[in-house]
């Protein structure tokens, strides 16, 4: 079944819609040649930060037991299906065909034995997250549209073409700026939060499930690269107005989570 994406905003309170677009803009930073010299996320220097990434955190430092042999856990094998190759730090000039990206989004889509259920769990079974899937630098071979971003429709397990009248060169500009250094990706997945759909059931705490589900579904598509021999990282380098202006997307009603390239 369709329901038109406006008639959740009959359901909407304006306060609450209001106040999660203003806790989002919190984490909303602005990625531009013109303030970089201005700008800065933090002042920690380089050698703490190394000190304070990738660690974990133990709770109790008084009674330590990690040691014991009998809590030690054992990790995936190499080959496990599970196990995800690293994300990519540098991607080389590549070209990738659309058959290929058809294959990549498959777990993304509706089950057959159950119409309204995908491959990834939804609180509520709401599916707030829309997934755009970008071709940057048209280096995706057999691309079905003049237009460089199409809309995935999992229920339908097709996609549609949202704006015809996009600018890919702007888009493109949004998602990657030419000042990065993660090289040359071919395709861009773009997890959006449709505000209406996540906020209308649970309110409030429908944000934080939106949050939850854009994770599990990046989290698919990372293996599928794997599966597929394709490189992927996520990606949040990227201004979030920017990124919805240049899809022709209301920025009041779509939010930007994640950005997903693949190469």
């Amino acid at each position: 079944m369709s329901v038109p994406h406006d008639h959740y905003l009959t359901f909407v309170s304006s306060e609450i819609l209001d106040e999660t677009l203003a806790f989002h803009a919190k984490g909303n930073y602005t990625v531009h040649k013109t303030t970089q010299h201005a700008s800065t996320l933090h002042h920690i220097p380089k050698k703490t930060l190394e000190e304070l990434t990738g660690n974990e955190l133990p709770l109790n430092i008084l009674n330590n037991e990690l040691s014991d042999k009998a809590l030690n856990l054992p990790t995936l094998k190499a080959g496990h299906h599970l196990k995800r190759n690293e994300s990519c730090d540098h991607f080389t000039e590549s070209n990738l065909n659309f058959g290929t990206i058809k294959s990549l989004v498959s777990p993304l889509l509706t089950k057959n034995e159950h119409p309204y259920k995908r491959g990834y769990p939804s609180g509520g079974a709401l599916y707030p997250i829309e997934v755009f899937l970008v071709n940057l630098g048209n280096k995706i071979f057999q691309w079905p549209s003049d237009c460089n971003a199409l809309h995935l429709l999992p229920s339908s397990r097709t996609f549609e073409i949202h704006s015809p009248g996009i600018d890919s060169n702007k888009l493109s500009q949004a998602i990657l700026p030419k000042e990065s250094t993660i090289g040359t990706p071919a395709l861009a997945l773009i997890y959006l939060a449709y505000l209406p759909k996540a906020l209308f059931k649970y309110r409030y705490r429908g944000y934080r499930l939106a949050l939850m589900e854009a994770g599990s579904m990046y989290m698919l598509i990372d293996l599928r690269c794997k599966e597929l021999s394709l490189n992927s990282r996520p990606w949040s380098g990227f201004t979030d107005h920017e990124v919805t202006k240049n899809l022709d997307l209301n920025p009041a009603l779509f939010i930007p989570l994640c950005i997903q390239f693949v190469g």
